[in-house]
């Protein structure tokens, strides 16, 4: 076992339950509020640098 290449797998399907899957998608959408959050403060701060430098205020 020498070779240290890696595999390549290729996922064909999966088995997961209705509720699993809805559980897993109410998660996922309440992990993206703060996301969203965080992501329109930095480009609020990113576009308050860009106007203060050519002075837009």
């Amino acid at each position: 076992m020498s070779d240290q290449s890696p595999m390549k797998v290729i996922v064909t399907d999966f088995e997961m339950s209705f509720w699993s899957m809805v559980f897993f998608m109410v998660k996922w959408a309440i992990a993206a509020i703060p996301a969203a959050v965080i992501l329109v403060a930095a480009v609020m701060l990113f576009w308050g640098i860009i106007a203060t430098f050519i002075g837009l205020r």
